[in-house]
């Protein structure tokens, strides 16, 4: 009976020293002596294994102090990362050996021949298209008109053969005018094509022949350009320049607006034109693309004619121009 007894009294002397030094956290009592050394000797295990003591800044009132310092160091560690992964180059063998090493195993003849035919399946394949890229309707000062532009070409991505055809009269009336344009292309960057040919318009009673030499593609902004120096039989020298972008309201109604202007080196008398700009226009068309390759469209139009054209033209009793009502579809295939 008396050894259970002192037993029991150990089990509840041990603990003690244990609960009085965590009261002593508890409550922030200074300490000093063997109970410091006690407390540093219990959370030694907490310091990294290379230090031999803990570091001077760690509190002892907050004894895990370091612990929470960890993620800054972690973050540290891993900041490299936040950049993203570094790639190299390619090694400098990359750049030595044979142009087509491929040659060595299979011979120069049949891989040129190889690679000619992957070049004809991928950039070399002939090509066409048809645009009609108006057919209207003009309705201007009670008088009803029309107009008819339109363009093909066949080829491949670097040189095509384009024709060209815009046309106008009067319904019930005068034909005022065709000119037909045969024109040879070649790109001269990703977005604009070199042109150069002939064209030959048949007028009322003053046909006429010209030299043509322009550019055509899209400029920045969607904005698709089409400019045109020509030299004509007799030695006139004008220039034509219009632009016009498909602003897109949903995918498929679009309002295209357009200019055109006109300009002459010299006084064309038969042609009623003076030297400088002899005309513009400028123009709303509103489509709807039933299919892509079909759209009917509205729209309105004001032409001019400037400067001295304007003063020729009203002595001969001509059309000045004024505002149109246009009606028309664009199709192409």
């Amino acid at each position: 009976m008396r050894a259970r007894l002192l037993l029991a009294v150990a089990v509840l002397i041990l603990p003690a020293p244990a609960f009085a030094q965590h009261s002593g956290h508890e409550g922030h009592a200074p300490e000093t002596g063997a109970t410091q050394e006690a407390e540093q000797d219990e959370h030694a295990g907490h310091v990294l294994p290379e230090a031999e003591e803990p570091p001077s800044q760690t509190s002892e009132a907050d004894p895990h102090s370091a612990h929470r310092a960890a993620p800054a160091d972690e973050s540290a560690e891993h900041a490299d990362h936040a950049a993203g992964p570094v790639v190299p180059g390619p090694p400098p063998e990359a750049f030595t050996g044979p142009e087509h090493a491929a040659d060595a195993y299979f011979g120069e003849t049949a891989m040129a021949q190889a690679r000619g035919e992957m070049t004809a399946m991928h950039g070399a394949v002939p090509t066409h298209k048809v645009l009609i890229e108006r057919m209207e309707a003009r309705f201007h000062e009670g008088e009803e008109g029309y107009l008819v532009d339109a363009q093909a070409w066949v080829g491949g991505d670097l040189d095509k053969l384009w024709l060209k055809a815009e046309g106008e009269g009067v319904f019930e009336g005068d034909f005022e005018g065709l000119e037909i344009q045969a024109l040879w292309s070649h790109a001269i960057g990703p977005w604009f094509d070199l042109q150069s040919g002939v064209r030959y318009d048949f007028n009322d009673g003053a046909d006429r022949a010209h030299l043509a030499l322009g550019v055509q593609g899209l400029a920045p902004y969607w904005i698709e350009v089409e400019a045109a120096a020509l030299l004509s039989d007799k030695g006139d020298l004008t220039a034509r320049i219009d632009a016009e972008h498909d602003a897109r309201i949903t995918q498929s109604l679009i309002l295209q607006p357009r200019a055109e202007v006109s300009l002459s080196a010299q006084d064309v008398a038969e042609d009623l034109v003076g030297a400088g700009v002899s005309s513009a226009s400028v123009g709303l068309r509103l489509r709807y693309a039933i299919t892509p390759q079909f759209a009917p469209y509205i729209g309105v139009e004001y032409d001019t004619v400037l400067g001295e054209t304007r003063d020729r033209r009203r002595a001969a009793n001509r059309d000045l121009g004024g505002v149109s009502i246009l009606a028309g579809f664009r199709a192409w295939f």
